[in-house]
């Protein structure tokens, strides 16, 4: 594999960097590893050095896009200023699949060459771009508070010029040139920190200070506040874990709490000695010997009959509580005295005691309840309500949990459900358990199933559950009402034959929904081809020519595409889509007819099959960004949510579709302030806030080819055009786009992989 790749980056190299590239031998690779550098391995991911002429001081801007089999990849420069990189400066950068990556690169002094090595990780990979031009000075300055005003927190919003005077400011008295203290603020914008190499570090900055002071809380814990019962069913659990699972309980800040066990007739007499001795040392554990096993479902409402408390939460017998949960979830209460459900993010737990594979989960998500038990632990649920609908039910061991989810889901909303997000559930993963690997149960699958498709025929809508594409998901599909609703797909262009073309055929030729319009808002066109191409098309009944004799803004077109609309359902569609499977217009149909659905967004890719488009997060970039941008198409994403359907704060306006009506109610786009971009997550916040929730599923699938009808924003005019939607846009909504409610604070705003906040 090295000799291919090798081949390959010197041929794509040579007319760019003529015969500065060389490879590097194997012995200064190993001569890198031993200084601590992240080679995993030399043979399938060689470095590179650049090297013959080397460098003048000042600014420069590098360009890099690899193609590889893995997302999230990182590049590294190091820097030698001629010491044969002995205490070398490195430099990350993270890539994006197929897509030029840049970063600005600030020299002091001449650097006599820099060594690249393309991934941190091995694997194959190719280069398709490689370049490091030499920037004037104030163009450099220019990007780097660009950057920094939309992706670091501390200038996140401030005008450039505010973020240049403010840089100045801070340096001062810390000892730094501004170069030093600019550099560092705006290198930190580029760090991934990941989930599996970077939680331990998470751990300590974040976490740690809010449990700090906890053995110092406990010793002065008072019981103000609600009893809760926690329910532990146990069964021959091992003696090591169950003791450490009670004595979390034991070491709770919070005092006012009650332990539930039942134990489902252990054969190992150890086990109960162990609960027994429990039970004498503390008044607040109540005990229950079953005399035959029932299973998880028996042994869970045994303890229930224990239960006191004004809310009830479940443990595991194997798992632990953070020594704040109880503390966490009683504030979280006493802030919002109606509320029925409290949970939190959780974590996985080795046999050693090593935590990682942390879920950072989103606010109140009733889509992704359906395809998922994404609440799953630390959940604590009002008592009087899990009585009312008779604790846990038999027939679904194993996914009891959600089948108890499912059955409180109608005496839920976003009124009286609260997220905490904070770590505060740790899952024990050891071989054979279901955090380790979800496959071990497969009856948990099958049991949640049935919980999901009992709830949906109990409350009498007309859908019904299966398996999804991911292990312990599941699709729930929407029947569509006969006959179907009427349509309207709205496609604005100006000429773009080569994109509409194959757009429009694909739709007309692909799609098995049968009552559909297709609206061309041509905005206008002068391409003999377009317009010949428009008289052609026509021909079908289904498609429809409209003028637009006006200059390009893209919410003023759409709007009027929804006046003459005919359709109950709007599909905003732009003129670069094309749909891949048969039915993505009736799963965008289905949704869009929920009663308290309102924008609905699909599954994107670009034409190399990485995701264009998973729903949009807002904040990410300052704004808006897309969810795992540049993921290859069949990746599970974070926590499975690249193949699960979802609520999302907001979606794309290339392929979106609500009820007319709803269009109307908002008052359609924003023409005046937003003429181009953002207008689609203003749009779907608007429907937002009158009340619905918006949805993005993964089983609508379509190519994108972005941007290629209206082009980059790479002009200086664009540049400033987009300043100014997104200064409206963050005007308009303010703090909302730093608290997507579908995303959690705990994940980063820079990149668009749901890796972790930089900290």
């Amino acid at each position: 594999m090295k000799s291919i790749v090798v081949n390959c980056i010197k041929s794509l190299f040579r007319a760019e960097l003529a015969s500065k590239l060389e490879p590097i031998a194997d012995i200064e690779c190993v001569k890198i590893a031993e200084e601590g550098k992240r080679w995993l391995s030399v043979s399938e991911n060689p470095c590179f050095a650049i090297r013959r002429g080397g460098f003048l001081p000042g600014w420069y801007m590098l360009e890099l896009e690899l193609n590889y089999d893995k997302a999230g990849a990182d590049a590294t420069l190091f820097i030698d200023a001629g010491q044969n990189y002995k205490g070398a400066t490195t430099i990350s950068l993270p890539l994006r699949n197929g897509k030029i990556a840049k970063r600005l690169l600030y020299f002091p002094e001449r650097i006599k060459s820099i060594r690249l090595s393309p991934m941190e990780a091995s694997g194959p990979f190719s280069v398709e771009h490689f370049r490091i031009v030499r920037l004037a000075s104030w163009f450099a300055r220019d990007r780097l508070a660009q950057r920094l005003s939309s992706m670091h927190p501390e200038f996140r919003g401030l005008s450039k010029s505010k973020v240049l005077a403010k840089l100045e400011y801070k340096k001062k008295g810390l000892g730094l040139s501004w170069h030093q203290f600019a550099l560092e603020r705006y290198g930190e914008t580029f760090i991934r920190r990941r989930h599996d190499r970077d939680y331990q570090q998470w751990i300590d900055r974040v976490e740690d200070q809010y449990q700090v002071s906890a053995t110092d809380r406990k010793e002065n814990s008072t019981q103000s506040g609600p009893l809760i019962s926690i329910l532990l069913p146990t069964y021959n659990s091992n003696i090591s874990m169950l003791k450490a699972c009670i004595d979390s309980v034991l070491a709770q800040t919070y005092s006012n709490w009650q332990l539930c066990i039942a134990d489902d007739r252990s054969t190992d007499p150890e086990i109960w000695d162990c609960l027994l001795s429990y039970q004498a040392q503390d008044s607040r554990i109540q005990l229950i010997l079953r005399d035959k096993n029932g299973h998880i479902s028996v042994a869970s409402n045994s303890a229930l009959e224990l239960a006191k408390g004004e809310f009830v939460t479940f443990l595991d017998h194997d798992d632990t509580l953070s020594p704040v949960a109880l503390e966490k979830v009683c504030d979280a209460i006493s802030l919002n005295p109606q509320v029925s459900l409290v949970y939190s993010d959780e974590d996985k737990i080795d046999e050693a005691g090593l935590r990682f594979d942390p879920h950072f989960k989103p606010s109140w998500n009733p889509d992704l309840l359906l395809s998922q038990n994404y609440i799953s632990h630390l959940a604590v649920i009002r008592l009087e309500l899990v009585r009312k609908l008779g604790g846990f039910r038999l027939g679904v061991e194993g996914s009891q949990d959600h089948d108890l989810l499912m059955r409180c889901l109608p005496y839920f909303n976003e009124d009286n459900v609260v997220h905490i997000p904070k770590i505060l559930y740790h899952w024990r993963a050891v071989d054979g358990s279901t955090a380790q690997d979800g496959a071990n149960k497969e009856y948990t699958e099958h049991a949640g199933l049935r919980a999901i498709n009992d709830y949906i025929h109990s409350t009498g809508l007309d859908a019904e559950a299966g398996l999804g594409s991911v292990p312990n998901s599941y699709r729930v599909r929407w029947a569509l009402p006969k006959p179907e609703p009427m349509v309207s797909l709205l496609i604005p262009t100006r000429d773009g034959f080569d994109i509409l073309k194959p757009c429009v055929d694909a739709i007309l030729s692909k799609t098995d929904y049968p009552n559909f319009e297709l609206l061309i808002l041509d905005n206008q066109s002068r391409c003999d081809k377009t317009l010949q191409y428009f008289k052609e098309v026509s021909s079908d009944h289904r498609v429809k020519i409209h003028q637009w004799n006006h200059p390009f803004n893209y919410s003023s077109i759409n709007n009027f595409g929804a006046e003459i609309a005919v359709g109950e359902v709007l599909g905003l569609i732009n003129n670069d889509i094309e749909p891949i499977n048969g039915d993505w217009l009736r799963e965008m149909v289905s949704h869009a007819l929920r009663p308290e659905i309102g924008c609905v967004g699909a599954k994107l890719y670009y034409p190399n099959n990485t995701i264009q488009h998973g729903g949009v997060i807002l904040g990410i970039g300052g704004v808006a960004g897309h969810a795992h941008k540049y993921f290859h198409r069949n990746e599970y994403g974070y926590f499975s949510r690249l193949q699960l359907v979802q609520n999302l704060s907001a979606v794309t306006g290339a392929c979106l579709f609500l009820r007319k009506s709803i269009f109307e109610k908002v008052g359609g786009l924003e023409e005046k302030h937003l003429a181009v971009a953002f207008n689609d997550v203003d749009l779907c916040l608007k429907v937002r806030e009158a009340g619905y929730q918006n949805l993005w599923t993964p089983y609508a699938e379509l190519y994108h080819h972005e941007s290629v009808s209206r082009g980059a924003d790479n002009t200086l005019t664009k540049r400033r055009r987009a300043q100014r939607e997104a200064d409206y846009l963050r005007s308009r909504w303010g703090n909302l786009l730093d608290s997507d409610p579908a995303y959690n604070p705990n994940l980063t705003l820079v990149h668009e992989d749901f890796s972790l906040a930089s900290v």
